[in-house]
């Protein structure tokens, strides 16, 4: 299976309509012609926390979501891309709540990363820890096993709480290994088509080192999922948040990346009408990618644009994203921030909002998202041309909340009349139809204060062309009689 050149949707289960049966009327309904590329939805499995980021299974859909067969029907029309979170489970998974019942001699107990697996005398190290990308105070949690009342000590990269809801998997394990078969020949079943590795970066965990992308043993692990998921006919999606160098040795190593960089180049471009930094961007990167300009998380900053931007201009456009209503996620570890300070990991807005609601503006930030070479994914949010959620902020008490309203059948009807909207669906249907994407891309040359790309194959062509001191957007393509043809956007 090819993954498809057009535009993908992301979404929660339950974010267009309350539910997975639901979401499928609506695509089915209003945008049949509008995400060829796919759909991926945000997980759907029982989960205790993180909005589904902490599955007990893939083997089950979480009830009030619906089921697999609804999957399947959504499979039916669109290829489905759904998360696998391979670096741990939940606490609350009926694996871990067995190892909790009984210790070691729980037949689940090899799943898990006690500690003596890392020091032999189970007595961590800090020297050792203190080389590590921690994401929590200390890398693992302490738990009281039930029958015995002997402590254990468990690896948990991830969660807020002490001890933590996500547990993380011995990889080196046969278990673990036989577990991935088991959930990926499910995906087969339920008709999945592509699989996101989340938090790949983190599974391989080896003293002396960072615990992050320790190579060469990340690729040893990427090329034993990577042939399983080929020998289902499941195309693979790793994701790392981390310096763009190490998402360019993926690349190099054959795999699909994620564009994390261009949705910050986009909005510094805008906002500071200037596309040099852009431009140069999009002469040199890797083809194989998915881009994105919004998501269930924040606008990257930090760490994945570590070396390329000037911190002095990157605090300056926070500062008008903050005017405008954003919110921040930061960095917490001190020797990960800038030297002079910079911390913004995520900047948390709509990117509708983020550009003042600016109708032109917006489509300008999706026209270049389309141009830029790689398959685009639109969340929902700005699908809709969604504004910050403030209310949800404040009913939950997380700044993530503000890019993740739910969205009810009318609220979809509602933000369907948009003008933007349908401004919107008419470039995604451009990008899906028009040839000439899947060819040569170039940057022409411009001044700094426009953008201009192209793309060609055989006889169609089509060139980008951006005002940005006004944000016009124009599409100059060859139709199929062989006429040259202006688009306005």
């Amino acid at each position: 299976m090819a993954v498809k050149n057009q535009v993908q949707l992301i979404t929660y289960p339950d974010s267009m309509g309350g539910d997975l049966k639901t979401l499928n009327q609506v695509l089915l309904n209003h945008f049949s012609d509008i995400f060829k590329g796919g759909v991926h939805i945000l997980p759907p499995f029982p989960s205790s926390g993180d909005r589904g980021f902490a599955p007990l299974t893939y083997l089950e859909i979480d009830p009030k979501f619906g089921n697999w067969e609804d999957v399947r029907e959504i499979g039916e029309n669109f290829d489905v891309l759904v998360d696998l979170m391979v670096n741990h489970i939940s606490k609350q998974s009926s694996y871990f709540q067995d190892f909790l019942k009984k210790g070691r001699k729980s037949e689940y107990a090899d799943l898990f990363l006690t500690i003596d697996k890392i020091w032999e005398d189970g007595n961590p190290v800090k020297e050792d820890i203190d080389k590590m990308f921690l994401r929590r105070p200390l890398p693992y949690s302490t738990f009281t096993i039930e029958e015995t009342g002997e402590e254990e000590k468990v690896w948990t990269t991830f969660g807020k709480t002490d001890p933590s809801e996500q547990i993380d998997f011995d990889i080196k394990s046969e278990k673990v290994k036989q577990l991935f078969v088991d959930f990926f020949t499910n995906f087969k079943e339920q008709n999945v088509k592509i699989v996101r590795l989340d938090a790949v970066g983190y599974v391989i965990k080896k003293l002396g080192t960072s615990c992050f992308f320790v190579e060469p043993e990340i690729y040893e692990f990427l090329d034993w999922i990577k042939e399983l998921a080929d020998s289902l006919d499941i195309e693979l999606l790793p994701e790392v948040h981390s310096h763009y160098s190490i998402q360019y040795k993926l690349a190099d190593h054959g795999c699909w990346i994620y564009d994390f960089i261009l949705p910050y180049r986009i909005l510094d471009t805008l906002v500071n009408k200037s596309s040099t930094d852009l431009c140069e961007y999009l002469k040199d990167r890797p083809e194989k990618q998915f881009t994105m300009l919004d998501c269930h998380d924040g606008i990257p900053v930090k760490p994945d644009l570590d070396d390329l931007i000037d911190t002095k201009e990157a605090r300056k456009l926070v500062d008008v994203c903050l005017e405008r209503g954003s919110n921040l996620s930061l960095i917490l570890s001190d020797e990960h921030k800038a030297e002079d300070g910079f911390d913004v990991h995520q900047i948390r807005c709509t990117y509708y909002s983020v550009l003042n609601c600016n109708d032109d503006a917006y489509l300008a930030a999706r026209a270049i998202q389309f141009f830029a070479p790689g398959v685009p994914q639109v969340y929902y949010v700005g699908l809709l041309a969604g504004e910050n959620d403030e209310e949800n902020i404040k009913e939950t008490g997380d700044g993530r909340e503000i890019n993740r309203h739910n969205y009810t059948l009318e609220e979809i009807e509602q933000s369907l009349e948009k003008e933007t909207v349908q401004r919107l669906l008419e470039l995604i249907r451009f990008r899906n139809e028009y040839d000439a994407f899947n060819g040569e891309f170039t940057v022409l040359n411009s001044a700094s204060d426009e953008v201009r790309l192209s793309w060609e194959k055989d006889d169609k062509q089509c060139t980008l062309f951006i005002d940005l001191n006004t944000n016009k957007t124009v599409i100059d393509y060859i139709d199929e009689n062989g006429k040259e043809v202006q688009y306005i956007v």
